[in-house]
């Protein structure tokens, strides 16, 4: 079972190196997704961190961005970590990115201040328990919409799912803890292709 990661900017490396590390458990493969033909034949995507406005503008000019909403409405789980979750969203209160709209969320971009106000918080997660939640130049949740808050940060949402999609406003691939990557794949595993 192949899990694409979004490979276009940002922390593409850390989640190849996450999903590869959960090889053996769950039999899943990281693939790097540049270009339209790389999302054939899989069955998640994960959206990484890094300059959503550079993300928005690339994945526009690569022709990706209608085939990834057609495929994550016909049921495929996607991925979004700070950056992703700005471009999965419904509200991205910027004209200069555009989110997808495949999760009713309206998200704040770089609510948290400059890349020197980043921080790390120990966050509680519905099903997973307690993480060391990364915050980089992170967006903020204004309003989780038809999301289901999974977990919050001094009561604003900081990790939602909507049916197959999952946004999360910080980096769970810089911590070394990989349980909501499991949470992610167990959901693509349980997913019917």
């Amino acid at each position: 079972m192949k899990i694409g990661i979004l490979n276009v900017q940002g922390d593409v490396s850390e989640h190849f190196q996450m999903v590869r590390r959960l090889h053996q458990k769950y039999g899943v493969e990281p693939v790097n997704v540049k270009e339209l033909k790389d999302l054939k034949d899989i069955s998640g995507l994960i959206i990484p961190g890094g300059e959503s406005t550079v993300i928005y503008k690339i994945l526009g000019k690569s022709g990706m961005v209608d085939r990834i909403i057609e495929m994550a409405k016909s049921g495929m789980p996607v991925m979004g970590t700070c950056a992703g979750a700005i471009i999965l969203s419904s509200d991205t209160g910027d004209s200069r990115v555009t989110g997808m709209n495949l999760i009713s969320i309206t998200i704040k971009r770089n609510a948290y201040g400059r890349q020197i106000n980043s921080f790390i918080k120990t966050v509680d997660i519905n099903g997973i328990g307690k993480f060391q939640a990364v915050f980089i130049r992170a967006p903020e949740i204004e309003s989780p919409g038809r999301a289901d808050v999974i977990s919050s940060l001094d009561g604003s949402p900081v990790m939602v799912r909507e049916k197959n999609i999952l946004a999360m406003t910080f980096h769970p691939e810089l911590t070394g803890d990989s349980r909501i990557h499991e949470y992610f794949i167990s959901q693509v595993i349980s997913t019917p292709s």
